[in-house]
C-alpha cells in the first residue's frame, strides 16, 4: 500500500499502512541511545505515544520533540518514545543539550522495517529513507487508540488529538 504525503508542498510516496484505531500494533525492535535493541514488548502495562519524524535536526521534528516532553511529564502511566533515522548518537545530543528527560528516542538503525510496517517508509524524493511524521497512540496492551499520518511533514502533528485519546 502506498500513500501520499507532502514535502514543502511536493507530493511524496509513503510506504506501509498506519495502524489504525482499534488495531493491535505491530512487533518492533529499535534502538536506543546507548546502543541496546528496545523492543515494544520493553513498555508492557504502559500507554505509548509513538513521535516519529524524520530527523531531530529539523525545526519542525525538534518541537514536537520539545511538546511531547513538556506534555509527558503531565501523563500517568505513559512512555513517550520519539522515532527517527537519526542516529543513536544524534537524538542522544540533541536531548542532552535541550535537557529533555521525559522522553525516550529510539533509531530505526536496526529496525528499519519499523518504517514499512508502521506505515511511515518514505519512498521517494529527497526525503527517501527517512521516516514520514506521525502519531501512533497505543493503550497499555497496544491497541491502537489515535493515529495521524501529517499530510505537510513540514507541520507539527495535531497534539490535543493525539493526547485526548488518553483521556
Amino acid at each position: 500500500m502506498t500513500q501520499t504525503v507532502h514535502f514543502q508542498g511536493n507530493p511524496l510516496s509513503v510506504a506501509g499502512k498506519l495502524p489504525q484505531p482499534g488495531e493491535q500494533a505491530k512487533a518492533f525492535s529499535l534502538v536506543a541511545k546507548d546502543l541496546s535493541d528496545v523492543a515494544l514488548s520493553s513498555f508492557v502495562g504502559k500507554r505509548k505515544v509513538l513521535n516519529i519524524f524524520p530527523s531531530v535536526d529539523t525545526g519542525v521534528c525538534a518541537s514536537s520533540v520539545r511538546k511531547f516532553n513538556q506534555l509527558a511529564s503531565d501523563m500517568d502511566n505513559t512512555v513517550v518514545l520519539c522515532i527517527s533515522s537519526d542516529l543513536p548518537f544524534a537524538q542522544s545530543r540533541f536531548c542532552g543539550a535541550e535537557g529533555l528527560n521525559n522522553v525516550m528516542t529510539l533509531s530505526t538503525l536496526r529496525g528499519a522495517a519499523f518504517k514499512q510496517s508502521y506505515g511511515v517508509d518514505i519512498t521517494d524524493g529527497p526525503l527517501a529513507g527517512l521516516a514520514a511524521r506521525a502519531v501512533v497512540v497505543l493503550d497499555s496492551q497496544d491497541n491502537v487508540l489515535y493515529s495521524e499520518l501529517v499530510d505537510e511533514i513540514t507541520s507539527e502533528p495535531n497534539y490535543d488529538a493525539a493526547l485526548a485519546a488518553l483521556k
